[in-house]
């Protein structure tokens, strides 16, 4: 069985936890959290150690791999001080929100060719799964439109946004990486945004909705839309637009019911709350992914690549942001 840590006990950590205490072919081994309280009480609720300091971590050789679910500026350091100490890793997105430091980070890991996988957790949905798999045999022929929709049923702290690095690296990344998972390589952005939401957050230097056209470098038109609120639920959607038919992953409600009544004709529940609702399933196939692959000796996906891709387009989606012209990637 794999021994894995996790480092970072906070709402995300604490999911990957469970999932990593509930694994049949994974052994949860020890927790982490630089607030010991935080940590304490996910040890005690899962039955495991906690450990306070990351030198436990690394000099534990029943500690194969470690789950980074930090802070982002954290990122960086914890996973080259995990490379070095010989775990395998898997960090939750994105890398950093500085480009450079991101790079920099896989100069310095690289030589010690590691075994690392990013945290995109939206590939292992099993409707985008779906999607992208019916997509890639040829059921609507090429993709020549694609639709990626995400709003958030409510924007997160002002601190938290303070520190996130911007909507576009924090929010849009998901689906920067999404883009890619659908129509591979992209060559051009042009983003718009606006502060629709809260003016706080444009006292902060960030905004709260965005659209941003994407040109994939096999033809392929994209358009991802953002809010930080939306009333209604967690707004998850895909549009795949062919040559010879329309692929479609809509919202997941609690149950599949519909009310017909002289009120309203086919009611139905709310679509759910909020990520960790939505994604439940995902969260535990991307960790069976990761653990697989580890057993396997098979290639982790998606990658550390895979994460500065995502970077760079929302690195470019700022610069197009600012500028109000369209990002030349090629």
């Amino acid at each position: 069985m794999l021994g894995v840590a996790v480092l970072g006990c906070g709402r995300i950590g604490r999911v990957h936890a469970r999932n990593l205490a509930r694994h049949p072919r994974a052994r949860l081994v020890m927790l982490f959290d630089a607030a010991s309280d935080v940590a304490l009480e996910a040890a005690s609720e899962l039955g495991v150690k906690r450990v306070g300091t990351l030198e436990e971590v690394w000099a534990d050789r029943a500690v194969e791999a470690v789950l980074i679910a930090t802070p982002t500026d954290t990122h960086v350091p914890l996973i080259t001080a995990a490379v070095k100490a010989g775990k395998a890793v898997f960090c939750e997105k994105p890398i950093d929100v500085d480009l450079e430091r991101a790079r920099s980070c896989w100069r310095e890991i690289a030589p010690h060719r590691p075994r690392l996988m990013m945290g995109f957790n939206r590939r292992f949905d099993p409707s985008f799964r779906a999607l992208r798999e019916r997509l890639q045999r040829g059921e609507i022929g090429r993709l020549e439109l694609a639709v990626i929709t995400s709003r958030d049923p409510a924007a997160p702290p002002l601190a938290y946004i303070k520190s996130s690095g911007g909507l576009l690296r924090d929010m849009t990344i998901h689906d920067f990486d999404m883009a890619r998972y659908l129509a591979g390589d992209i060559t051009q952005v042009h983003a718009f945004g606006a502060n629709l939401v809260d003016p706080k957050i444009a006292r902060l230097g960030d905004i709260d909705t965005c659209t941003v056209s994407l040109r994939a470098k096999a033809g392929a038109l994209l358009q991802i839309n953002n809010s930080r609120r939306c009333e209604y639920g967690y707004d998850q959607r895909i549009e795949a637009f062919g040559a010879t038919g329309m692929l479609q992953a809509g919202n997941q409600r609690a149950t599949s019911v519909d009310h017909w009544s002289a009120q309203h004709t086919a009611a139905r529940d709310p679509v759910l709350h909020f990520f960790i609702e939505r994604y439940l399933e995902a969260y535990r196939a991307e960790l069976d992914a990761f653990i697989t692959a580890l057993s396997e000796g098979s290639p982790l996906k998606p990658d550390f690549s895979d994460g500065l891709e995502a970077l760079r387009l929302a690195v470019a989606a700022e610069e197009s942001l600012r500028t109000a012209q369209v990002v030349d990637l090629s």
